[in-house]
């Protein structure tokens, strides 16, 4: 019994030995990988990136060679680190940190220790390359910008972190990637795919050909060219215009939804973020925070829309049938209310006013009326804000529009939970006088420039708008994502956009810019002025207003609609109603006839209004 006990337990050892041997030699391969691995070189082939053109084809961003130095850190053999420190003008510490960090990401893997060469030092270092075994250079492309302006639109391309790398298995450590505006929204069309090559190495590490005859080499494919919405021309005056200012300009073709223009001011050269000095720059400018030229304020500056938002305020009073056209309402220079008579200050103008001339002089007296109309026109202000805030948000305000970039803000449309929190209710009631401010966009309205013009394009069309967007062919090929050419309607009938587009006609003819008139041109627009506050020691303090202006042209069928955002303008004709003006012009007849419109503009600066001294932030109520 003690030997069939012994004979069955050499037996079931010997059967488990076999099975692990079978296992490892057969099912198991990563022995086998590891062995190819320690005999086989990985060589990447990186494709051309895909170019950028403007919607007229005009070239903005093609390629130019770079020639990166990689170290494989298991293939390393002794060599002379002072000299090749020297040929790469590097410091030693620098090379060492690097050389440790290839090594802890991968000892078989090629990792970057220079990248970027100069073709000047890549001649020189490619003599040498014999002398340092484990080292050898890659060849990619960097940017190369045909175009000075738009760097907000176009983004950068810059390497690759250990972040990326973990969420992203694509790349590895050297590989470029897009980043921020099209180089970034568009990275998978843009960048291609890498091509592949196994190198078989023999037992002295010496490359002796394809492994396995090439079976699993891969060619790399050309990123796709992508067409622009943009029309460099436009852009690159609308820079040109906002040269010592500040603020934003969006401008959009209305039957379709592409953006013509995407000013931010200030901005920078595209070509600061190439090549080598990209990080030194970058960190200049990620470092300004006065003139912040990487905060693209036309899609994240958030302010309060002033006077232009009168438009809604009168369509939404049609659609509510609070007011007609024809009604006529008096301003005492301004408009008074509750218990202790209150006042939202007006400029002087004739009274009364119906809309049309409501709209072209501005009256806050009409507008405070009609707001408040819409909201007692239901029990409740809750309910008379609920329903206020659904025809506002129609219009693309107070949420993310889903245009094709990568950054944005939602601005605001305060809701009753809003006002519900900040009056403390229902402790403490509150009324529509408590939030008549809005009815001239300067209560707690919040809105973007692209916002401002995308609502000016709704309103162009009558009652509906395309979602904006910066992408107009794939490879020669026009977009068909339905979320760029199925229109978006707003809660208005399309009947009652007549009168409001007659009194933003009535603002050049007669109004409050009616010095900016464009011959051969009808345009329709708002003039805006936004009050401007910030917090400094925690006091609510005022500082100069903002300078607004949406227009659209020409009245009928039209081309372009735009919004124009200065900081601390003055007023909304001053410089954002001018710019407007020759920003219209330009597009419509690709020249200025109002020179002095256009020398005014070049010959005024904002640097002195921006260097007043003062520490605080944007103030926001109830933040």
């Amino acid at each position: 019994m003690r030997k069939l006990v012994l004979y069955s337990i050499i037996i079931v050892s010997g059967l488990v030995f076999i099975g692990r041997l079978f296992y490892l030699q057969v099912y198991n391969t990563s022995f086998a990988a590891l062995s190819e691995g320690n005999a086989v070189k990985i060589i990447y082939d990186y494709p051309q990136r895909g170019y950028i053109f403007d919607r007229n084809d005009n070239l903005l961003v093609e390629n130019q060679p770079s020639y990166d130095v990689m170290v494989i850190p298991r293939d390393l053999k002794p060599f002379d680190t002072l000299e090749f420190c020297k040929i790469l003008k590097i410091e030693k510490e620098v090379l060492l940190k690097k050389l440790r960090k290839a090594r802890n990401y991968s000892p078989r893997l090629p990792s970057v220790i220079v990248p970027q060469l100069t073709k000047d030092e890549y001649a020189y270092l490619q003599e040498k390359t014999r002398k340092y075994e484990g080292f050898y250079i890659q060849k990619r492309s960097l940017r190369s910008y045909k175009t000075k302006n738009a760097a907000n639109v176009l983004g950068y391309i810059q390497e690759v972190n250990d972040r990326i790398i973990e969420k992203k298995p694509y790349y590895i450590s050297g590989d470029l990637i897009g980043m921020q505006g099209v180089e970034g929204q568009y990275e998978e069309e843009l960048r291609g795919i890498k091509g592949v090559k196994y190198l078989q190495k023999d037992r002295f590490n010496r490359e002796i050909g394809p492994f396995k005859d090439g079976k699993y080499d891969t060619l790399p494919v050309r990123g796709k060219d992508i067409t622009l919405t943009i029309d460099a021309k436009l852009q690159a005056y609308g820079e040109k215009l906002m040269t010592n200012k500040r603020g934003g300009i969006v401008a959009i073709e209305p039957k379709t939804g592409e953006i013509l223009a995407l000013v931010t001011a200030p901005n920078y050269a595209p070509d600061l973020l190439v090549g080598r000095k990209r990080s030194k720059n970058f960190t200049k400018l990620y470092y300004d925070s006065i003139a912040n030229p990487l905060y693209d304020r036309g899609l994240m500056g958030e302010y309060p829309p002033g006077s232009p938002f009168k438009t809604i305020t009168a369509l939404i009073g049609l659609q509510e049938n609070v007011i007609d056209t024809e009604e006529h309402i008096s301003c005492r220079n301004g408009y008074y209310y509750g218990r202790n008579n209150r006042r939202l200050g007006c400029h002087s103008h004739r009274s009364p006013l119906s809309m049309v001339s409501g709209i072209a002089h501005s009256c806050n007296a009409y507008f405070a009326t009609v707001y408040r109309r819409i909201i007692e026109k239901y029990p409740r202000p809750q309910l008379g804000i609920a329903n206020w805030e659904k025809h506002v948000e129609s219009f693309g305000l107070g949420n993310y529009l889903g245009y094709d970039l990568p950054v944005g803000k939602r601005g605001l449309i305060p809701d009753s939970t809003y006002y519900n929190r900040a009056y403390q209710y229902p402790k403490y009631k509150w009324y529509a006088t408590g939030t008549i401010s809005n009815a001239i966009g300067q209560g707690e309205v919040l809105a973007t420039p692209i916002q401002l013009a995308n609502m000016t394009a709704a309103i162009a069309n009558k009652g509906f708008y395309y979602r904006p967007h910066i992408i107009k062919k794939i490879n020669n090929q026009p977009i068909q994502d339905t979320l760029y050419t199925k229109p978006n309607h707003t809660t208005i009938a399309p009947k009652h956009f007549e009168p409001v587009i007659d009194g933003m006609r009535e603002v050049f003819t007669n109004g409050t810019a009616s010095f900016l008139q464009v011959k051969d041109i009808p345009i329709c627009g708002k003039t805006g002025t936004a009050e401007n506050y910030v917090k400094i020691d925690g006091k609510r303090t005022q500082l100069t207003d903002h300078s607004i202006f949406i227009a659209f042209a020409p009245k009928e069928n039209p081309k372009i609609a735009l919004a124009v955002f200065v900081e601390n303008g003055y007023w909304g004709a001053r410089y954002a109603g001018r710019i407007a003006s020759l920003m219209i012009e330009k597009y419509i007849h690709d020249d200025i006839s109002r020179k002095d419109l256009e020398e005014w503009i070049l010959s005024h600066s904002l640097e002195e209004e921006y260097a007043k001294p003062y520490s605080g932030e944007p103030f926001k109520i109830n933040q």
